[in-house]
């Protein structure tokens, strides 16, 4: 067994406490030997850290960084589920950039939550990926990240 939990606290790593869905579903489900996250925002205690759209009112930088909190809520997500410890692998993230007209770096402001789960699960943090620009995302959120991760 593979101790992730070990492996965040030796990267500094701490993860949020799980963020309170904002309507009617729960953060994560599992499924068999899956387990999939609800949408994440890039909530920090509970607040919305930045508004608007990336390549307008929110720079690429901050909107990758905000993709790298949705990871880790929805790692904590999963570790209130079924214990961070029970992931064998990082199957698929699909992440949501709210783009500004013109906008086509979706792919590196989601590499904010693909980075995330390099460094926390090296080769097994290797998966399979979306990103996808879209008009508007919940509570004028500036990114959404969804992780399927498989699970012991």
């Amino acid at each position: 067994m593979t101790d992730w939990t070990a492996r965040l606290a030796d990267l500094r790593i701490e993860l949020p406490d799980v963020a309170a869905p904002v309507a009617a579903y729960v953060p994560a489900v599992r499924t068999g030997n899956l387990v999939y996250t609800s949408g994440q925002l890039p909530f920090i205690d509970g607040e919305l850290q930045q508004a608007g759209k990336v390549g307008g009112a929110v720079s690429v930088d901050t909107a990758k960084a905000a993709a790298r909190t949705c990871a880790l809520n929805a790692l904590a997500a999963i570790d209130a589920l079924v214990g961070l410890d029970s992931v064998v692998r990082i199957v698929k993230v699909v992440g949501f950039v709210a783009s500004a007209e013109g906008f086509t770096g979706q792919p590196g402001v989601i590499n904010g939550a693909s980075e995330l789960f390099g460094e926390v699960f090296g080769d097994a943090g290797v998966h399979a990926r979306s990103a996808v620009g879209v008009a508007e995302l919940p509570l004028n959120a500036p990114v959404e990240v969804e992780v399927i991760a498989e699970v012991r």
